[in-house]
């Protein structure tokens, strides 16, 4: 299989994660129009996609940022600007001056921790931060545990019964995140659930941050759907003001990761590819969630058709994924693209087992290829000591 006659492709590094800007562009352009016909705001969620190079791009859409540590408030600070909203499910005494420092929001998993740091937020010399709290509407369309903030005796967000009946004092808006590559109907459904177990608190709130999980940009996402709830909630409470913070939403489908095949290991059912990327590594959420990633040129192998099992570059022994089948046999030294790899790739990856750590690139509008980031030896060995 001749993957490789792309000439664009010939002149990255392998391995790299490489940004494509015309389709983050077309992404953004989605969360224009919700901004634009809805009243809510959206902010970059650093958790999913902390790609600085590409922040000059967002931030002409996007009005601010989320952070969910004190690193990463750091970085939207340094690199991004504009309203900077802090969430952390339990913060550090030393860490909290920093985050004051620049927080426009500030939100506490329990009513312990705002009150363990009230103080110091109440005394600090800059401007106060909005103080929120984050609450568990009690429904989740998440399947997998992994990924479900509202499952059994969870420790994110605070439920009902544990909130009582008055609003804490200090207090301006709630934060709700329990989705995650969801639909329109489960934010409806989210929002219905906020009102039936903590709308007695919505007439004192300023403001109401529905977290992430919203995918408004795959293919088949009801955008004029998520528009009319939000417009139809807004018009029930004109007074507070809503916050998105997609993660995966914004860089979905708006890149890959380029490898290259380093050995083929028959076996009696399946051939192992021995590449030079790594799923526990580099992919971590193709393991986790788990998940299949699309394979540029592949496809779901038939019957009688040679099987190709993906393999990592590390040593763990369940660094791989498969199968997939090819139109024609593959070779060392082909170029293998994993595509969709923006979210939850770079922010999630390790240098575990010593092994190459991919660059980081982006292949510009214009069709040429610039890189933004390489890893040596010294990267590794700088985080050890």
């Amino acid at each position: 299989m001749k993957q490789t006659c792309d000439t664009l492709l010939l002149t990255i590094p392998s391995p790299c994660f490489v940004l494509e800007e015309a389709r983050l562009e077309q992404n953004l352009a989605i969360f224009e129009r919700v901004q634009r016909e809805a009243p809510v705001r959206v902010l970059l969620a650093l958790k999913g996609f902390a790609l600085f190079h590409s922040f000059p791009l967002i931030r002409k859409t996007l009005q601010g940022a989320s952070a969910s540590s004190l690193w990463e408030a750091q970085l939207v600070a340094e690199k991004f600007g504009g309203e900077l909203h802090v969430y952390s499910p339990a913060y550090r005494d030393e860490d909290m001056p920093l985050i004051l420092q620049n927080a426009s929001h500030l939100t506490f998993n329990s009513v312990s921790q705002w009150e363990r740091f009230r103080p110091l937020v109440s005394s600090t010399s800059a401007s106060q931060p909005s103080v929120g709290l984050r609450i568990n509407p009690q429904y989740s369309p998440v399947e997998t545990m992994l990924y479900n903030p509202c499952q059994p005796f969870t420790r994110l967000g605070i439920s009902p019964e544990h909130l009582g009946n008055k609003l804490p004092e200090g207090v301006d808006g709630f934060l709700s995140h329990n989705l995650c590559e969801s639909d329109s109907y489960a934010l409806e459904k989210t929002l219905v659930h906020i009102e039936q177990f903590f709308g007695h608190f919505l007439p004192h709130l300023k403001w109401l941050n529905l977290g992430g999980g919203h995918l408004m940009t795959r293919k088949g996402y009801d955008v004029g759907h998520a528009i009319n709830v939000l417009k139809e909630f807004h018009e029930r409470y004109p007074h507070i003001e809503l916050i998105l913070e997609p993660g995966s939403a914004i860089v979905w489908e708006t890149g890959f990761l380029l490898s290259t095949v380093q050995d083929i290991i028959p076996t009696s059912d399946v051939m192992n590819v021995m590449l030079d990327v790594s799923f526990t590594a580099h992919m971590p959420d193709c393991l986790e969630m788990p998940y299949k990633p699309a394979i540029r040129g592949a496809h779901e192998p038939q019957e009688g058709e040679t099987k190709y099992r993906m393999g990592g570059s590390s040593c763990l022994a369940g660094d791989f994924l498969g199968d997939y089948g090819f139109s024609s046999n593959l070779s060392i030294g082909d170029r293998i693209i994993f595509e969709d790899m923006m979210h939850y790739t770079m922010v999630k990856s390790s240098m575990f087992n010593g092994v190459v750590h991919p660059s980081i690139g982006v292949v510009r509008k214009d069709g040429t290829f610039e890189m933004w980031r390489q890893f040596s030896y010294e990267d590794y060995r700088s985080r050890l000591g």
